[in-house]
């Protein structure tokens, strides 16, 4: 699809901290927002302007630029404070008639509305019904997929995740939306399956993708250089992202025993914290410092806050194995963007990188529940270069070759084009039709 003088597209992403340079790992602010981000820039690169709409929250500007051609939009909901995305349903049609009201008073006209997470997709829903316009959402994480994998009570795990008005939104959402990105066939045939029945033809396999230009091997002098200015020196093992109990950051600690039982001066570097822990993280924190002690192990476990954005390739780079222990995981960007800097990467079977990597080739894999085997896949690593040099070497290559910004974009592109294949003939091309949303519009929005 050529872009026609400028054409808009919108993306709508609600929950957690949404901004130019996202402060990664506060609540509700990780992977997603990065691929939002960089989707969005892949966009504009080729030639759209895409805005992107967020709920507005604590003190944030009510408008962001991004990159040229993309500028960020905040709507407020639900009051001034932060809302956690299993409850800002809640306060959607809200937002959506703050974002209709903006949108019809600058007379803005999208080619289509990319939707991600549940939220969103409640959002984009009503939009798209408002705007007659196509809605292509990405849920990124299934209800369904996650109530199953949940450890822990189910009444507790309900009260906490919200997962009967998530699903029962969820069918909702896939049934209006005229096109699907699952990041996984995994992923696919849990939407066409028995909760959800989305039809296949409807579902298009994406996988997200990384920045080739930040993401790149280096040399091996650079490595060392870079291990000792971020005091890594030894075998490294890293592991990064947001405190969320479904990290399985309890099973990859588990998993060290046998792998500082037999590799001297190993460590493993747990970059999971923030600047601003909520109490639920602090808990999770302070339970994973107990574990290390109970193992006898806490000596061998760096601790440290979020990584940076634009350090995060060098810690990359910095460490020997990269391990991605979740318990259950969508796709697992970081994974792939360790696997681009050269850095050999032992991922979970409980997601669904696993199945699009050669084991043993491009990545190690193991179920991170059995600690013991998913320790010594990162003992492999250690012990024997040969297959260290061998996963840095096909994983770096599988990255580039499958998982770039520019294939994943132009995939969603195409994939508009086949909705609107399908739908055009019922489309008008402009409508004045009202949104049905009864919530009243919050008065004193200011956007401009």
């Amino acid at each position: 699809m050529s872009p026609r003088a400028k054409e808009r597209i919108l993306m709508i992403s609600t929950h957690g901290y949404v901004a130019a340079q996202p402060e990664l790992g506060k609540p509700d602010t990780g992977g997603q927002v990065v691929y939002v981000l960089e989707l969005s820039r892949c966009l504009a690169r080729m030639g759209y302007q895409v805005d992107i709409m967020t709920r507005q929250f604590e003190d944030q500007v009510a408008e962001e630029q991004v990159a040229e051609n993309v500028r960020l939009l905040r709507f407020p909901c639900g009051g001034s404070e932060f809302i956690g995305k299993e409850t800002l349903c809640q306060h959607i049609p809200e937002w959506s008639a703050n974002a209709l009201r903006y949108i019809r008073k600058n007379k803005l006209h999208y080619r289509f509305i990319n939707t991600h997470y549940w939220d969103a997709g409640l959002a984009g829903a009503a939009l798209a019904r408002g705007l007659v316009i196509p809605h292509l959402h990405t849920p990124h994480s299934i209800g369904s997929w996650k109530r199953d994998n949940m450890p822990g009570d189910v009444d507790g795990n309900e009260r906490r995740w919200n997962f009967r008005r998530r699903i029962t939104d969820e069918k909702t959402i896939y049934d209006e939306a005229d096109a699907l990105i699952a990041t996984t066939p995994q992923q696919r045939e849990i939407l066409c399956g028995e909760n959800y029945d989305t039809p296949k033809a409807k579902v298009h396999v994406i996988p997200p993708g990384y920045d080739d230009t930040r993401f790149y091997p280096v040399s091996m002098a650079t490595r060392q250089t870079l291990k000792r200015e971020l005091g890594m020196e030894g075998p490294t093992v890293l592991a990064l992202g947001r405190l969320a109990r479904n990290k399985g950051y309890d099973l990859l600690i588990r998993s060290m025993k046998p792998v500082f039982d037999r590799i001297a001066h190993a460590t493993l570097v747990l970059a999971i914290g923030g600047t601003e822990l909520s109490p639920d993280e602090k808990i999770q924190l302070d339970a994973l410092k107990a574990l290390a002690r109970e193992l006898d192990i806490e000596h061998r476990i760096r601790f440290q806050d979020y990584i940076p954005d634009e350090m995060l390739a060098d810690y990359y780079r910095a460490a020997d194995v990269f391990a991605l222990s979740s318990r259950y995981e969508p796709f697992g960007m970081t994974a792939i963007e360790a696997m681009a800097c050269g850095t050999p990467t032992v991922v979970t079977t409980e997601g669904g990188l696993w199945e699009q990597v050669t084991w043993g080739l491009e990545a190690l894999y193991a179920n991170p529940n059995d600690c013991d085997a998913f320790g010594h896949s990162i003992l492999e690593v250690l012990q024997y270069p040969q297959v260290s040099a061998q996963l840095a070497k096909f994983g770096s290559q599988k990255a580039r070759a499958k998982f770039t910004w520019n294939g994943v974009a132009q995939q969603v592109l195409e994939s508009v084009e086949d909705a609107l294949a399908k739908r055009l003939p019922d489309w008008p091309i402009i409508t004045d039709t009202p949104l049905p949303i009864s919530t009243p519009i919050t008065k004193g929005v200011t956007l401009s």
